[in-house]
């Protein structure tokens, strides 16, 4: 009896792990630090109720050509009488020139989210930038700079900014720069407060004395840490910047040209619909704006929890 010969099986070599680049496992970090902050976010209630808010309000505007049209705005071809109340044809009334406030109301959304959009990033960016050098650099520049911040901070801010659209040309961009150079004093005092006590940590040191330059401490080690501030910052000045550009309009310094919550008002006053009791043409864009900056604030607050749970910011 012949027994054939069998050949012996390899052993397993266990399958050893290719190493990822440094860019990968940045965004491999990256990628899990979203889906942590998601993870928390969402035991907000409020938070997600703001959040829905905005991303529905937010789509209505980008969406505004196909929903009510790119006529919606025009003076000429009102579909409408002034003044009507509310009707089947027209939800929200028509306004003085006979057109609807509702196609009005969803194209005042564009304007109102993009300067309140526009106008908290410039003033964020201003507050980060002065209060990151402010508490980097020590010594006068910081005694110089602090100084200028506390003017800005004792100053009214809606006088400032009426001071300087006053002065300039009636335009959208006005009002993003006059909201935006008026308002960032808060955010510079927490942003230099937050780099203080970065700067005071034992690895900013051991980087300085590597050779580490005041670009390198700056950018790479003192803005990563502070920009959970800078976030959660931006949310609650939006809503801010959104008020600011409604009064701004309201009192006549928005551009006459576009249609904006504020300008609604303002073309409501201007109207006499105030002594004439026509609700429809002041309680829509009034509720458009109270809705907006609650849903932003809302978000701030749980991003603010999230971020640093020892706020104890409610759910």
């Amino acid at each position: 009896m012949t027994t054939e010969a069998t050949e012996p099986e390899a052993p397993d070599v266990p399958e050893v792990p290719v190493a990822k680049s440094p860019r990968a496992l940045a965004w491999t970090r990256r990628r899990h630090s979203v889906a942590r902050f998601w993870r928390e976010y969402r035991t907000h209630r409020a938070g997600l109720f703001g959040l829905a808010a905005l991303v529905v309000i937010a789509l209505i505007a980008v969406f505004a050509p196909l929903l009510v049209g790119s006529d919606a705005q025009s003076v000429t071809d009102a579909p409408g009488k002034p003044m009507e109340s509310p009707s089947g044809e027209f939800p929200l009334g028509t306004d003085q020139f006979g057109r609807d406030l509702l196609g009005l109301l969803v194209w005042g959304a564009r304007i109102s989210l993009t300067v309140g959009l526009l106008a908290a990033v410039l003033s964020v960016a201003i507050g980060t930038v002065v209060g990151i050098t402010a508490g980097h650099f020590k010594g006068w520049y910081s005694t110089v700079i602090m100084r200028v911040t506390d003017w800005f901070l004792v100053m009214p801010t809606l006088v400032l900014a009426i001071a300087l659209a006053s002065v300039m040309s009636k335009s959208i961009w006005t009002i993003i720069l006059a909201i935006g150079v008026t308002t960032w004093p808060t955010t510079a005092r927490l942003v230099r407060a937050q780099t203080l006590a970065v700067e005071s940590r034992p690895y900013i040191e051991r980087a300085q004395a590597l050779g580490g330059g005041h670009g390198h401490v700056m950018g790479r080690h003192v803005l990563p840490n502070v920009m959970p501030l800078v976030l959660a910052q931006t949310t609650l000045v939006i809503s801010n910047a959104i008020l600011t550009e409604a009064t701004l309009a309201f009192l006549g310094l928005g551009d006459p040209t576009v249609v904006s919550w504020g300008g609604l008002l303002q073309d409501a006053r201007e109207a006499g619909a105030v002594s004439a009791g026509d609700w429809w043409y002041l309680a829509p864009p009034g509720l458009a704006i109270a809705v907006v900056a609650l849903a932003f604030t809302l978000c701030g607050r749980a991003v603010e929890s999230v971020l640093n749970p020892r706020l104890g910011v409610s759910r």
